[in-house]
């Protein structure tokens, strides 16, 4: 519960563009990690070690500062064709190689390949995150419509009602950095008037 709530609290700095978001997924996983090594869940131990992983890589981004807007936030914006075909090919070879993996062990997995998507489909969110990526709601969003079934279908109603909430937020956040990345975006079309310092 403690795990999920401060992943919930991590969501919502990341729509404020916070570098805080990053030291919050990383308490979330340490937390989760606790809580799945004393429950003998060695495959969920795993994942957050992973989710752990990509938060101190997206901690290390935002913190060197290479994505700042002109108003000190994280500059975002949305991926080139390129980038949406990195991670779309990404999470569809990473979804079957860890719904694979879940099958052939099923201690690490009451239900493979749900669980293989919304685990990949986390860690291509996060990665998204990092890079400053407008698309990194879209996969959020495309967990939520796994997580939230399967969480009360399996009987966790509070990890279900956690996606409720995510989904809410991500639907916010999408909005508020989509509508950053057209401003930033038109702007930076805009011509620069004769005789104005560029």
């Amino acid at each position: 519960m403690v795990g999920n709530t401060v992943g919930l609290i991590a969501l919502a700095l990341g729509w404020r563009r916070s570098i805080w978001t990053w030291p919050a997924q990383f308490l979330s996983g340490v937390i989760l990690v606790g809580a799945y090594a004393s429950a003998h869940l060695s495959g969920g131990v795993g994942k957050q070690l992973l989710v752990i992983g990509v938060a101190l890589w997206g901690w290390r981004l935002w913190t060197n500062g290479k994505q700042q807007a002109q108003d000190g936030s994280i500059a975002v914006r949305f991926a080139t064709w390129k980038e949406r075909g990195v991670l779309l090919g990404g999470t569809a070879i990473g979804t079957l190689a860890v719904g694979a993996l879940f099958a052939a062990v099923p201690d690490l997995s009451w239900n493979p390949w749900p669980d293989a998507y919304i685990f990949v489909g986390t860690l291509a969110a996060m990665v998204a995150q990092a890079r400053g990526l407008v698309e990194f709601w879209f996969a959020w969003l495309l967990v939520d419509v796994v997580g939230v079934p399967l969480a009360f279908s399996s009987g966790l109603a509070f990890s279900g009602l956690v996606y409720v909430i995510y989904l809410a937020l991500v639907l916010w956040g999408m909005r508020d950095w989509w509508l950053r990345s057209r401003s930033a975006s038109s702007q930076a079309s805009q011509p620069v008037m004769e005789g104005t310092p560029a």
